[in-house]
């Protein structure tokens, strides 16, 4: 590896003559990036390699140049992956890192590789390149949430329990189709990520510094050998914007939102107030002091990780919002802020997949809550619709005077007599029994896309063809 003294004359012939001293502390301090920017290492050799080749193709350079360049770029691959490479503040940054130790290994040939392109296309190469394949990434994890998800919706298509609104008991619903919303839900964050790898498609290198390049350069080829649909149309705003950084922050921040508010109903669900649910040891910690307590710690983290990916969503769109065309320093602070939103979201994503297939659902609890709070009272409301012909707005009146009854009786709307209700309204039968069941009333809810649960296993079997 290079020693001090020529790493210092690498980096100032990186600048070449008009900077002929190296940046004092405090410059280097605020302008080094390799602390976090050597992430991208695998994407900028990559890139170069892609570049040099297309370099000797078009006859810019030689083959044999082109030979020395590809061989020292997977020496180099091969030093960093075995721990051996030694990265350097003083350069700044991965490409100069890199760019210093290929010259050390290769000689002059190595300054061959930056025709035709600058770090500002470089580096929004290397950027996009990153982002694409933690997309496809994110992807991944997705898909297999929604398949733990699908596996305890079919389990518990039956499984009933109470559905709320405003976190007060609303009507009954099922657990499978309960699971189903969040089916729906991360099914649209893995939409936006497919949609989010198409928008960002496209190749940056030969973009150059901000105006292209006059050297005949094939951009097409580079794109191709990259795994890009094709080249970006515009020079300038390929290196002046991030919303590739943007959108990707945007997607993990929906989706972190959506796995914050599955996050709060476990930490809500295994509560011994509602005991709906028990999380294993695997993902939940004992009290320090208090030796019954069980806390859903997994639960509780995954819904903290979204304020930190929020953000930095915000902090990148603060960054962004005022810089003039075309490359501005601070788009540097773009790389931090999805590094660390993307090690937030694949381990929020991680851990809700282990704890929704861990999970043990109390059925008995569920069910026993299903009926609590007069949950059956809009069926009684649609039965008088739809038996005795009242319109809805009169229905509600008499269903609410009948919850009335039942408050003051201290007992559910089924216990009721029928006498009771009939004191209410004549035309009630005992047929409206057969409604005020929590089981009746899910049974009944056959609408596209309800909680009955032939309706949920429609679903189901639809989800699964397409997972």
């Amino acid at each position: 590896m290079a020693d001090g003294n020529s790493e210092t004359k690498s980096s100032n012939q990186m600048w070449g003559g008009r900077f002929a001293s190296g940046p004092d502390a405090i410059m280097e301090e605020i302008n080094a990036s390799i602390g976090f920017d050597k992430k991208l290492y695998g994407q900028d050799i990559r890139g170069s390699i892609a570049h040099a080749t297309m370099l000797a193709h078009q006859g810019i350079i030689s083959a044999e140049d082109k030979d020395k360049i590809v061989h020292g770029l997977n020496t180099i691959l091969s030093e960093i992956e075995s721990g051996q490479f030694e990265f350097s503040r003083r350069l700044e940054d991965i490409h100069m890192n890199i760019e210093a130790r290929l010259a050390t290994l290769i000689g002059p040939a190595a300054g061959r590789l930056h025709t035709a392109r600058s770090r500002n296309d470089q580096v929004a190469l290397d950027f996009r390149l990153w982002v694409k394949e933690e997309l496809q990434r994110t992807e991944k994890a997705l898909t297999g949430l929604i398949a733990a998800f699908l596996d305890r919706a079919e389990e518990h298509a039956e499984t009933v329990m109470p559905g709320f609104t405003h976190l007060q008991t609303a009507q009954p619903v099922t657990f499978g189709h309960h699971c189903m919303a969040y089916v729906e839900m991360i099914g649209r964050d893995r939409s936006r990520v497919r949609h989010a790898i198409e928008h960002m498609d496209e190749s940056p290198i030969g973009a150059a510094a901000l105006a292209g390049t006059g050297f005949p350069i094939d951009r097409h080829m580079t794109a191709s050998a990259l795994g890009f649909a094709g080249p970006t149309r515009n020079s300038i705003d390929t290196v002046s914007d991030r919303d590739f950084a943007l959108e990707f922050l945007s997607i993990a921040a929906i989706a972190a939102t959506h796995l914050s508010r599955l996050a709060e109903e476990i930490v809500i669900w295994s509560t011994p107030q509602f005991g709906f649910i028990r999380l294993s040891d695997a993902f939940s910690t004992g009290s320090s002091i208090m030796p019954q307590k069980k806390n859903p710690d997994a639960a509780e983290l995954v819904r903290a990780k979204t304020g930190r990916i929020n953000g930095s969503l915000i902090a990148l769109l603060t960054v962004m919002k005022g810089l003039p065309l075309a490359y501005s320093k601070d788009m540097q602070e773009d790389k931090e802020q999805v590094f660390d939103a993307a090690e937030s979201l694949e381990l929020a994503v991680a851990a809700m997949t282990g704890m929704v297939r861990d999970m043990a659902i109390r059925a008995d609890r569920m069910k026993a809550a299903a009926g609590s709070g007069y949950s059956t009272a809009t069926d009684l409301a649609d039965w008088l619709v739809r038996e005795a012909g009242l319109p809805f707005r009169d229905a509600h009146h008499v269903t609410g005077r009948a919850v009335a009854l039942a408050e003051q009786k201290t007992c559910d709307l089924a216990d009721l007599s029928l006498e009771d209700l009939q004191s209410i309204h004549p035309q009630i039968t005992a047929k409206v029994f057969d409604v005020l069941t929590v089981e009746a009333s899910v049974a009944s809810r056959t609408s596209f896309g309800g909680t009955a649960p032939n309706e949920v296993r429609k679903q189901i079997a639809w989800w699964r063809a397409r997972n």
